[in-house]
């Protein structure tokens, strides 16, 4: 049976919420876990700090690199990655995880949050990827089943997907570009490339803060997780896919999903965007 244990795994934004969830799921199995994100101090608002979540990864049974790292800036990435290599060795997974959200439209959405968004969620998962690239290569050499796992959307280009809020679409779409692009462009490495996406809003601190949203109507970040798992620890041939949680969790025989649910025996969950 494949398993991670060994495996470094370098999660953008893991210091809360989904990606400390992937996080902790991977070093169940024994994984180096780089917890790659900008909160190094605590915020009453927004709990979690990369500290707190190498402490909660440990615990958990992995080993923990905590950095902090602006992936809007190319030289806190690329010393990043080279903390990784000097600490783990290598770098076997990228999960593109850090996100920026704004649900806003076009005369409520200024510039600054616009280029913030593109800042973290397009060009950040771009350069994250690119300054891997030679590690994973590598990985891919010793036959380490090297990925590349991108939390965005499946790309469906219809109106109703971008008129609410054109900024964040474009900005989703952009990581989800990657992952189209890279899995065509990698796959003559052995690179796996691909994007996870779940099927109903997930509760975590950043969606709470969105004004409307029913977090007992949420599934928990661990549904994420253990999809994310069963893609990382397949082979990495499976490329350029767009996973949705739930279908991949069915794929695996896991039908029954009322353990993820944040209220038990909630029917009514919010389904999330850009799902067809």
């Amino acid at each position: 049976m494949v398993t991670l244990k060994g495996k470094t795994i370098f999660i953008t934004g893991a210091s809360r919420g989904i990606g400390l969830a992937i996080a902790k799921r991977a070093a169940a199995d024994g994984a180096n876990i780089v917890v790659a994100a900008k909160t190094t101090e605590v915020n009453p608002k927004l709990p979690g700090t990369i500290y707190s979540a190498a402490a909660e990864i440990e615990a958990a049974g992995g080993k923990a690199l905590p950095l902090q790292v602006d992936i809007r800036d190319e030289a806190s990435v690329v010393a990043a990655v080279a903390k990784t290599v000097e600490t783990f060795g290598g770098i076997d997974i990228l999960v593109n995880n850090a996100s920026a959200i704004s649900l806003t439209g076009t005369e409520t959405t200024p510039m600054k949050r616009f280029d913030l968004m593109q800042g973290v969620n397009a060009r950040g998962t771009y350069l994250c990827t690119m300054a891997c690239l030679a590690e994973l290569r590598k990985s891919a050499q010793q036959r380490r089943n090297p990925h590349v796992l991108t939390m965005s959307p499946p790309l469906s280009m219809l109106t109703h997907w971008f008129e609410n809020h054109v900024a964040y679409s474009m900005a989703k779409y952009g990581m989800s570009m990657c992952t189209l692009g890279h899995a065509g462009e990698f796959l003559k490495y052995g690179i796996g490339v691909n994007s996870l996406w779940p099927r109903t809003a997930i509760a975590t601190a950043a969606l709470q803060m969105i004004p409307g949203i029913d977090l007992a109507r949420c599934r928990k970040p661990e549904i994420l997780a253990d999809a994310a798992y069963l893609v990382l620890t397949g082979d990495s041939s499976v490329t350029g896919n767009f996973f949705i949680d739930d279908k991949v969790l069915a794929e695996h025989g896991i039908t029954d999903l009322e353990p993820y649910s944040v209220t038990p025996g909630t029917q009514d969950l919010i389904p999330d965007f850009f799902v067809d």
